[in-house]
């Protein structure tokens, strides 16, 4: 049951179909995907890499992304995706918990990588894609595909979840397959001359997307930027048919927005999730792009797979609760049973809050090396997603909260713990909290609350320098609060939903 053949049997039945695109040109066909695919697992096969190998790829968009994740598929490694804005920090602890073997990157990111490498201080190989080893790997001996069983790992995704420190989220090749196999029955019935840009990062949603892509033998698109640029994606959507993205809010935000009068007769789907996406914004896409929106709520536990708005609630706006199932998440997944329950899970009410627990064949078989972390998320055969949710009678959840403390910004998760963790390293910083405010394009952006030690003084900017020394730029606080102390409960706990009310009452002083 290895993944990876359903890039082998469409490159059996449309070797000649376009199977990846660099912007408007062809870059190469299923015959050749496949090819390169088996080449590069033969190479890594040859270089002494073994099954169940954990294979890093810390590569900002490009074509050559899905040729190594064809290639480690192929070859029976676990692909271990990791996102390119990570701090080489970061990018060092996900390679040393993983236990990485071999890690390929894009020529922008090598610097950062090897300085990662150093700080793990293990044997991890790097392969920087372009340049003349890649092109000696691509070109090795093709070895037949290496069988898998349902239950054995192709995806290693590293989320920070509810608790701050990541953790990698075991996908196995059952997962991954069932989660394919449904977006045909709840998002999109892919037609043969179908193209997904993938203008979100490839290591995330959009990665995950391209794979319905190949039973039907459609096109992925890369764009040049290796990112979303507006004016790029009209572009894109006249250059090519039948065209469906996976995208932020904030990315359709700013489609919409863009003063491009661009054709959008080639878009069939864009697919939005991530965050949530506020009602107003979400009715003017629909003006400007018409009945092409379909929303997912999902998690890497349980990726792209938890509830889904289809195009038609989207349009309906004759129903009495339109506005409603609008500001709603949707219903359950076909492939998914989807409860809200209380702290004993016990299943609640329509119309009560509890927390969001979710069972079905897509949901990850636990966290890398962590086993009692694993019980705890999936006790009782269900996992725990840690958001809060409400039914309405006829099945539509609506988010309550995201965990309780995380920040959701341009559709990334951010926790706050990482950010404290960083901050209390400065000597003058007594205590902090980290919290989210809604921000109109982000969604929310992350501010710093710091108390300093008495008699201390604190420069901001240091802060500002402490964290891009060692966290994501995405992550950094946009604003820092100085305050003599912080509000704290009888058992001396960060209160912070008064942070949260301050925060509130300064937006309408």
């Amino acid at each position: 049951m290895n993944l990876n053949n359903l890039l082998t049997r469409a490159a059996r039945s449309f070797p000649d179909r376009v199977a990846v695109a660099h912007g408007a040109a062809s870059y190469c066909t299923y015959g050749e995907l496949a090819h390169r695919a088996a080449g590069l697992a033969g190479s890594m096969q040859r270089l002494g890499l073994a099954i169940d190998d954990r294979i890093g790829l810390f590569m900002t968009n490009c074509p050559q992304y899905l040729e190594v994740f064809h290639g480690v598929l192929h070859a029976g490694m676990a692909t271990l995706p990791i996102n390119s804005k990570l701090h080489e920090k970061e990018l060092a602890y996900i390679l040393d918990d993983a236990d990485a073997h071999a890690v390929f990157v894009t020529p922008d990111l090598a610097e950062k990588a090897a300085a990662a490498i150093d700080e793990v201080g293990s044997a991890v190989r790097m392969f920087v894609v372009g340049e003349g080893e890649y092109s000696d790997l691509l070109s090795g001996e093709p070895v037949p595909i290496v069988h898998r069983a349902p239950d054995d790992l192709a995806w290693l995704f590293y989320t920070s979840g509810t608790t701050g420190q990541p953790k990698g989220a075991m996908l196995s090749h059952r997962n991954l397959w069932d989660g394919t196999l449904n977006y045909f029955v709840d998002i999109d019935r892919v037609p043969a001359n179908g193209s997904a840009i993938h203008a979100a990062p490839m290591s995330h949603g959009s990665g995950f997307y391209g794979l319905p892509h190949l039973p039907a033998g459609a096109k992925q698109v890369v764009p040049e930027s290796g990112g979303f640029d507006p004016a790029e994606i009209y572009a894109l959507i006249e250059a090519h048919s039948e065209v469906s993205m996976f995208a932020a809010p904030t990315m359709v935000k700013r489609l919409v927005e863009h003063d491009s009068c661009g054709d959008t007769s080639n878009l069939r789907t864009i697919t939005y999730g991530g965050g949530p996406m506020y009602v107003a914004d979400c009715k003017r896409a629909l003006e400007r792009l018409g009945p092409k929106l379909v929303q997912i709520y999902g998690q890497g536990e349980s990726p792209m797979t938890i509830t889904v708005l289809p195009r038609e609630d989207h349009m309906a706006t004759d129903h009495p609760r339109y506005e409603q199932r609008l500001a709603s998440v949707g219903y359950a997944q076909s492939v998914v049973e989807v409860r809200v329950a209380d702290a004993d899970d016990n299943d609640v009410p329509a119309g009560e809050v509890g927390e969001i627990l979710v069972r079905g064949d897509v949901v990850m078989k636990g966290y890398w090396d962590r086993p009692e972390v694993s019980a705890e998320a999936l006790r009782g055969g269900w996992l725990h997603t840690g958001d809060m949710g409400a039914f309405d009678e006829d099945g539509y959840l609506t988010l309550k909260d995201r965990s309780k403390d995380l920040i959701i910004s341009g559709g990334s998760n951010i926790y706050p713990r990482e950010i404290e963790e960083v901050l209390l390293r400065h000597p003058a910083v007594s205590e902090c909290a980290v919290v989210g405010r809604p921000h109109e394009e982000w969604g929310e952006e992350v501010i710093a609350f710091v108390a300093p030690v008495e008699g201390e003084t604190i420069d901001t900017a240091e802060l500002d320098k402490l964290c891009l020394d060692n966290i994501a730029r995405f992550k950094r606080p946009k604003d820092y609060r100085i305050t003599p102390a912080l509000p704290k409960n009888n058992y001396g706990k960060i209160v912070k939903r008064e942070l949260r009310i301050w925060l509130e009452s300064e937006d309408h002083g």
